[in-house]
C-alpha cells in the first residue's frame, strides 16, 4: 500500500464519531476503493474493521446495500476463500516443532475470526433498525454470511481429518471460530426473522427466501453432529421461514431434500438412542437418571421427536408436493416400527428407556401415517401387488396396514375410495384393495404368527386388556372396520374374503373364515343364507379332495350355526340330502347345527340314501366303479353319527347294521393288506392318521388263536414302521394310537414285538411316563421357525400353482366328455388264486415295511438289530425252497 493510503488510514483511525458522520460521504469512496485494491490479508482486514467499526454505524438502511455491502462483502468474502485454502495448503506440515508454521496458521486462524466479526457487526447494524427492514437492504450481506458460515462449520467438522493428530496445536482458535459463527448466524436469522413479505413481492426477494431456505438446508447438513442445539434451532428457522412465506415459495423450494434431510436426521437420531439405550441396559445404568449417558439419551431422544413432529408438520403443509417421496416416506416407517416390539427385530429395553423412545419416535408415525393416506401415490407403494419386502419388514408392514384400515374411519370419501377398492380404471397404477392386502400380509408373517407374537388387546376403561395373539387382535380389527364399512364396499369386502379363503395358507383362510362368520352374523339373516349357499354351492363344486375343500368346508360347518330353522329349510331344500352328488356338502354339515325337525329330515335322507347306495352296489355285484359313490354316502353317514349322544338312536342302528353288511365282504387279513399298501406306498397323510385311527381300535378286538399267526406279526410291523415315521405329526399320532392299542389289548406279544428298535422303545417309554424333551431356547426357536417359513412358503406356492394346472386339465377333460367311463369289469379269480394272491401280497407287505424301516435308520446312529441278517438270510432260504418245490411239481 503507498505511503499516501497508509498516511489516510493512520489519519482516519483518529477520528471521532462526529467527524466519521460528517466525512462518510467523502471518505467512504476511498476506503472502499483502497479495500477493492489492498493486496495483503493485513490490509484487507485493517479497513474492513475500520468501515465496520468507524463508518457503518452512520449510513442508512437505504444506503447499506449500494454504499458499502456490495462493495466491501464480496471481497471480504473471497478473502476468506483464501485464507481457508492456505489452511488446507500448509496443514500437512504442521507439527509441534515447526513453530513457524504453526504460528502462520494460527495466525490465519485469528484472521478469519476477525472476518466473522466484522460480518457480526454489520448484521448488529441492520438489526438496531427498528423497522424497514427488506432483502434489498441486505441482499451482499446475506449472501456472504450464508457463504461463510458454511465454510466455517464445514471446517471445524473436518478439523479431526484436516488437522489429524494435530488438531491439539490450534484447538482453541477452532473453538473461538465456531463460537464467532455460532453467534453470527443467531443473529442473522434474527434479522431475517424481523422481514415481513407479502403476496406483492418481487421475483428477486422470492429469490431470496429461497436462497436462505436452501442455504441454511446446507448448513444443517453440515451442522448435524456439530452441535444440538445449533442443528435444531436452524431447522426450526428453515421450516418456520418455509410456512412463513408458503404461497410464494412453495413452487420453488428442494421439498425433496428438505423431506430426504428430516427423514435422515429423524432415522440417525432414532438409531443412535436405540444404541444408547442397549449400552445403557449393558451397563446397568437404566436407574441412574443423572449418568452422562442417560442425559445424552434424553438429549438425542428429544432431538428424534422433534424431527418426527417436523417432518409431520411439513408433509402436512406441503404432501402435494411430495408425491414422489411416497416410497421413502413407507421405507422410513418400515424402519422405525420395526425396532419397537412386537416386532422380532426390536431389542428388548427397560421400561422408561423404551417409554421415551416411544413417546419420541413411535407415537408421532400414527400422525406421519395420517397426512399420507390421501396421497395416492403413497395408497400405490402401499398396495402394490406382489410387493417384495426384506424379511424384517414384512411384519411392520402388516402392523401398518392394520393401522391404516383403523384411521379410514375418520377420512373423507375420496381417501376411502383409494383404499378401499384398490384400483378401478384400466389406466390407474394397480393397487389391490386393502382388506386383499392385509390377508397376502397375514400370510407373510409366519414366524410372527407361531411363536405367537402377542400384542395388547382391546382397550377397556383406558387400559389395555391381556396380551392376546396377533390372530385374535387382528381379527378383532378386521370385524370392527367390517362393523362400520359403507355398503358401497361390501362387495370389495365379499371378493376378499373369497380369495382368502381360497388360497392354500390354512391359518390365513381360518382368519377370513372368522372374519365372514362375524360379517353373516352382524347382518341380515338374509345375508347368511346367501352366503351359505354361495359357499356350499363352492363345496359342491369341488371334485376332488383339495385344500379350497377343507377351508370351504370347515366355513360352511361353521355358518350354518348362524342360520334361522327357516333358512336351514332353504338350505336343505336347495341341496336335498337324499340326491348323492349333495352328499359332500352334507359331509361338512354338523347336524347338531340344525333344529331339531330339519335335523331329523337330513339324518332319515341321508341314511335312506345310504341303504340305497349300498343296495344298489350289492345288486350289482360290488364293482369297483361304484366304490367312491359308497364312500360318499358313508362320509356323510358319518356326519349324521357324529351328532348322536345315545346308542338307541334309529339313525344309529340304522348305521350299525349297514356297516355290518359292508364288513362282511372284507377279513381281517384283507383289512391288513390294505393297511400294509398305505404305509409302504407312503400314501398321503390323512390316510396314515386313518390307518392309525383304525389300527388303535384293533386293541379292543380279540382275534382268534387260528389267526393269531396272521394278524399279530403283521400289527407289529405296522406299529414298528409307523412308530418310526420320521414326520412329527404322524409320529405323534403313532405314539397316541400305540398307546391306546396298548392299554386295551389282550395280545400282548404285539407290543413287544413293535418295540424291536431301542430307539422306538425309548421314545414310546418317554412318551408314556410324560418325559419332557429338552425345550428350545427362545432363539433357537425363532431361527427354526424363520427356515420353516420358507418351507411352507414354498409349499403353499406349489399347492396353488397345482390347483391351477389341474382346473385348466379339468376344465379340458371335461370338454371331452361329461361322463365317467364305463368302470372295468372285475377279474374272475378262482378260490385257489385268491389264496395265493392274498399271501404273496401278506409277504410283500411285510417285507416292503421292514425295507422302509431299514431306510429310515439309514441315516441315524442305531443300527439294525444283530439278528437281523441271519433272519433274512432263512426267509431266502425259504424262498429258495418254495420256488424249487414249484418248478418240481
Amino acid at each position: 500500500m503507498s505511503q499516501t493510503n497508509t498516511s489516510l488510514l493512520d489519519e482516519v483511525v483518529q477520528w471521532s464519531q462526529e467527524t466519521c458522520r460528517r466525512e462518510l460521504k467523502a471518505v467512504l469512496p476511498k476506503l472502499t476503493s483502497l479495500h477493492y485494491e489492498a493486496d495483503t490479508w493485513d490490509d484487507h482486514l485493517r479497513i474492513l474493521k475500520i468501515i465496520t467499526e468507524m463508518f457503518l454505524p452512520h449510513i442508512g438502511l437505504s444506503e447499506l446495500e449500494e454504499e458499502c455491502f456490495s462493495k466491501i462483502l464480496p471481497k471480504a468474502v473471497t478473502m476468506f476463500d483464501n485464507m481457508m485454502k492456505e489452511i488446507m495448503n500448509q496443514v500437512g506440515e504442521l507439527s509441534s516443532q515447526n513453530t513457524e508454521l504453526c504460528a502462520f496458521l494460527r495466525n490465519i486462524l485469528q484472521a478469519m475470526v476477525q472476518v466473522i466479526d466484522a460480518l457480526s457487526i454489520c448484521v448488529r447494524h441492520v438489526g438496531s433498525f427498528e423497522e424497514g427492514l427488506c432483502f434489498d437492504a441486505i441482499r451482499s450481506l446475506l449472501t456472504c454470511i450464508l457463504k461463510v458460515l458454511r465454510e466455517t462449520f464445514q471446517h471445524c467438522k473436518d478439523s479431526e481429518v484436516v488437522y489429524c493428530g494435530r488438531l491439539s496445536l490450534v484447538a482453541d482458535l477452532l473453538q473461538g471460530l465456531f463460537k464467532e459463527a455460532y453467534s453470527l448466524q443467531k443473529s442473522l436469522l434474527e434479522v431475517l426473522d424481523r422481514i415481513s413479505l407479502d403476496t406483492s413481492a418481487s421475483d428477486e426477494e422470492v429469490s431470496d427466501i429461497v436462497t436462505v431456505v436452501h442455504s441454511l438446508l446446507d448448513i444443517c447438513t453440515i451442522i448435524s453432529n456439530l452441535d444440538i442445539a445449533l442443528h435444531a434451532n436452524t431447522w426450526k428457522f428453515l421450516i418456520k421461514q418455509s410456512l412463513k412465506y408458503q404461497s410464494l415459495v412453495e413452487e420453488q423450494l428442494h421439498h425433496g431434500d428438505i423431506v430426504n434431510s428430516l427423514s435422515d436426521n429423524l432415522l440417525a437420531s432414532f438409531h443412535s438412542c436405540v444404541e444408547m439405550a442397549e449400552q445403557i441396559k449393558l451397563a446397568s445404568l437404566q436407574e441412574s437418571v443423572q449418568s452422562p449417558e442417560y442425559k445424552l439419551f434424553q438429549k438425542t431422544a428429544k432431538m428424534c421427536r422433534f424431527f418426527a413432529n417436523t417432518l409431520v408438520h411439513y408433509i402436512k403443509e406441503f404432501k402435494y408436493f411430495l408425491t414422489k417421496k411416497s416410497s421413502c416416506f413407507h421405507q422410513l416407517y418400515l424402519q422405525i416400527i420395526s425396532k419397537f416390539p412386537p416386532s422380532l427385530c426390536a431389542p428388548s429395553l427397560p421400561t422408561a428407556l423404551a417409554g421415551e423412545l416411544n413417546a419420541s419416535a413411535l407415537v408421532p408415525m400414527d400422525a406421519f401415517l395420517l397426512q399420507l393416506l390421501p396421497l395416492r401415490p403413497f395408497a400405490e407403494v402401499v398396495l402394490q401387488p406382489d410387493m417384495w419386502l426384506s424379511p424384517e419388514h414384512e411384519f411392520p408392514h402388516f402392523l401398518m396396514l392394520v393401522n391404516i384400515m383403523g384411521q379410514l374411519l375418520s377420512q373423507p370419501e375420496e381417501v376411502m375410495q383409494l383404499w378401499y377398492p384398490g384400483s378401478q380404471l384400466s389406466g390407474d397404477t394397480q393397487r389391490i384393495p386393502l382388506y386383499q392386502a392385509i390377508f397376502i400380509s397375514f400370510r407373510r408373517c409366519y414366524t410372527e404368527r407361531k411363536l405367537p407374537v402377542l400384542v395388547p388387546g382391546v382397550m377397556l376403561k383406558g387400559q389395555a386388556q391381556v396380551e392376546v395373539t396377533l390372530h385374535q387382535h387382528i381379527c378383532v380389527q378386521l370385524c370392527a372396520s367390517v362393523a362400520v364399512l359403507p355398503p358401497v364396499y361390501f362387495p370389495v369386502l365379499e371378493h376378499c374374503l373369497v380369495d382368502a379363503v381360497l388360497q392354500a395358507d390354512t391359518l390365513t383362510a381360518l382368519l377370513a373364515a372368522d372374519v365372514w362368520c362375524f360379517t353373516v352374523r352382524y347382518g341380515t339373516a338374509e345375508l347368511c343364507l346367501h352366503h351359505v349357499l354361495l359357499i356350499a354351492q363352492l363345496v359342491k363344486a369341488c371334485r376332488t379332495e383339495c385344500y379350497q375343500l377343507f377351508h370351504l368346508g370347515s366355513l360352511l360347518k361353521r355358518m350354518v350355526f348362524l342360520m334361522t330353522p327357516s333358512h336351514q329349510l332353504e338350505l336343505v331344500a336347495e341341496f336335498p340330502p337324499s340326491k348323492v352328488e349333495n352328499l359332500p356338502v352334507w359331509h361338512h354339515v354338523l347336524l347338531r347345527a340344525l333344529s331339531q325337525d330339519v335335523r331329523l329330515r337330513v339324518e332319515t335322507e341321508i341314511v335312506g340314501l345310504m341303504q340305497r347306495v349300498l343296495t344298489e352296489w350289492q345288486d350289482g355285484g360290488y364293482k369297483l366303479g361304484e366304490v367312491d359313490k359308497v364312500n360318499a354316502a358313508l362320509g356323510s353317514l358319518l356326519s349324521v353319527l357324529r351328532g348322536q349322544s345315545s346308542p338307541e338312536e334309529p339313525c344309529l342302528l340304522s348305521a350299525v347294521r349297514m356297516t355290518t353288511q359292508l364288513w362282511s365282504r372284507l377279513s381281517p387279513t384283507q383289512a391288513l393288506l390294505c393297511l400294509e399298501a398305505v404305509v409302504s406306498q407312503k400314501c398321503p397323510d390323512h390316510l396314515l392318521l386313518a390307518a392309525l385311527e383304525f389300527l388303535s381300535s384293533l386293541g379292543k378286538m380279540f382275534f382268534p388263536a387260528d389267526i393269531q399267526s396272521q394278524i399279530l406279526p403283521r400289527l407289529s410291523s405296522l406299529f414298528g414302521v409307523l412308530l418310526a415315521d420320521k414326520s412329527w405329526l404322524l409320529h405323534q399320532h403313532a405314539l397316541e394310537a400305540f398307546s391306546y392299542f396298548a392299554e386295551n389289548t389282550n395280545h400282548e406279544e404285539v407290543i413287544s414285538q413293535s418295540l424291536c428298535v431301542e430307539e422306538t422303545k425309548t421314545k414310546v417309554v418317554n412318551y408314556l411316563s410324560k418325559t419332557l424333551n429338552s425345550l428350545e431356547d427362545v432363539e433357537s426357536r425363532l431361527q427354526r421357525l424363520k427356515r420353516e417359513k420358507s418351507v411352507i412358503e414354498r409349499h403353499n406356492e406349489k399347492l396353488e400353482s397345482k390347483e391351477s394346472g389341474s382346473d385348466k386339465q379339468a376344465a379340458e377333460a371335461e370338454a371331452i366328455t361329461d361322463s365317467e367311463p364305463s368302470p372295468k369289469r372285475a377279474r374272475q379269480e378262482t378260490s385257489a388264486e385268491e389264496e395265493y394272491d392274498r399271501h404273496i401280497q401278506m409277504a410283500q407287505s411285510s417285507l416292503k415295511a421292514l425295507q422302509a424301516l431299514v431306510e429310515s435308520k439309514a441315516n441315524t446312529t442305531a443300527p439294525p438289530p444283530s439278528w437281523l441278517e441271519g433272519k433274512l438270510q432263512e426267509l431266502m432260504t425259504l424262498i429258495t425252497e418254495i420256488t424249487v418245490r414249484d418248478h418240481t411239481t
